[in-house]
């Protein structure tokens, strides 16, 4: 029978985890609010931003229910993302009545760009950027 593997002595040790945990989102919360502000972007818009990034499509309800706001909330957020070229909106085609939103490419490359800084955080606290 192979042997378990070693558990990491992050992982071990709460406390560590707890700190690394806390360290890390100051650090990307730092980084993600810097790169935002150059962009003129909400931390809202881009929770929303990055989560239509994982689908290719969604609905305005969905919209609204994911961020926990009203429609018009959820509205005002999305015409800010589509001013910026960032999302678009267009009629469902098999009910007229939904309105549907998906990120164009302008705003899945901010997202990968945001993603990459993030990553390159968690390289340089595991130390790999060495």
């Amino acid at each position: 029978m192979p042997t378990p593997p070693t558990p990491s002595p992050l992982i071990e040790d709460p406390g560590t985890l707890t700190d690394f945990i806390m360290f890390s989102q100051r650090e990307f919360l730092l980084a993600l609010s810097k790169n935002l502000v150059k962009r003129k972007i909400l931390f809202s818009q881009f929770y929303l931003l990055s989560h239509i990034a994982t689908s290719s499509e969604i609905r305005m309800t969905d919209v609204a229910n994911k961020m926990g706001r009203l429609n018009r909330d959820a509205t005002d957020t999305v015409d800010k993302l589509q001013k910026l070229e960032l999302l678009e909106r267009y009629r469902c085609l098999t009910d007229r009545r939904v309105i549907m939103v998906r990120i164009t490419p302008k705003g899945a490359d901010l997202v990968d760009e945001i993603r990459s800084i993030l990553m390159a955080l968690i390289a340089k606290a595991k130390g790999d950027d060495k």
